[in-house]
């Protein structure tokens, strides 16, 4: 048996980056929201937002004739998750490496680095 991931796929992160943002939706609601982007079936949307609950992403209520979606856990708890979960495959558990990475390939703007400089002396 695999090993359960809390990491979403683009398509669900996609999904709850919405959800969070209305902080309660309908599969409408995103479904309208997604379609402005691309294409995409309103069954779709339904079926990943089911998943999404499945796994514990969501929770629902029934309001009047529809579903009403909510996160079940906030943006940066499952942020965090996902964040852990691919340091722990991808470094052994250390972040070190990753944050060498970015710096060593500027994705850490200059003015990013000061704030995390600052933000560990204050832990200190």
């Amino acid at each position: 048996m695999r090993p359960k991931h809390t990491t979403l796929t683009p398509q669900e992160l996609e999904i709850m980056k919405l959800v969070w943002q209305r902080q309660s939706a309908t599969v409408r609601d995103i479904y309208e929201a997604l379609l402005e982007h691309r294409k995409i079936a309103y069954t779709t949307v339904m079926t990943m937002m089911k998943i999404l609950e499945t796994k514990g992403h969501l929770k629902k209520r029934r309001q009047d004739r529809a579903f009403v979606y909510r996160p079940a856990h906030s943006k940066n708890q499952v942020i965090g998750s996902m964040l852990r979960e691919f340091i722990n495959r991808v470094f052994n558990g250390s972040a070190e490496p990753l944050l060498v990475h970015l710096v060593k390939s500027r994705h850490i703007r200059e003015k990013d680095l000061q704030k995390m400089a600052r933000m560990i002396e204050e832990i200190k």
